[in-house]
């Protein structure tokens, strides 16, 4: 009887781990797509504008674009101060002031607060210039902070 009772169980088990292993592949795509990012970034890697580059045209004072801070503070010189814009009242000032500019008038938003993949306020910002038809918009690329990417560097402050 022992025997009996050990071959059912053994077969069991068989049956056990083919039927996981299955559930494990049939769910596979699932936790795949939970690792990867939940989606792409408003920007295209050609909207990312160097920070030396926006500090040598405010220096030189040739093509300056409109200078927008969407974080905790207009930092840099000649900046406009929205307002941090993870805030949905902070995106409708920012509209409020896009709506009196021209579309293709060239346009820098930042933060800083912290490294972008973590950064709360410059997708709903940049974003918000996407859907509003602008055409020469650019992220100023600071990718770990204010501090780090621009302050220490000692391009022009406020």
């Amino acid at each position: 009887m022992l025997g009996i009772a050990t071959a059912y169980l053994y077969g069991m088990a068989t049956h056990m781990r083919r039927f996981y292993g299955l559930l494990l592949i049939a769910c596979m795509p699932m936790f795949m797509a939970c690792a990867q990012p939940s989606g792409a970034e408003p920007w295209q890697p050609h909207q990312l504008m160097p920070p030396a580059q926006l500090a040598a045209n405010i220096q030189s004072g040739k093509q300056v674009p409109l200078i927008i801070s969407i974080g905790p503070g207009a930092i840099i010189k000649g900046s406009v101060d929205i307002g941090p814009g993870g805030d949905p009242s902070n995106i409708a000032k920012l509209k409020t002031l896009l709506q009196q500019q021209d579309k293709s008038k060239p346009v820098v938003i930042y933060c800083g607060c912290c490294p972008f993949r973590n950064c709360p306020n410059i997708r709903p910002a940049f974003a918000l210039l996407n859907s509003m038809g602008f055409t020469k918009h650019q992220l100023l690329n600071l990718s770990t902070n204010i501090k780090v990417d621009w302050i220490d560097k000692g391009f022009p402050v406020q």
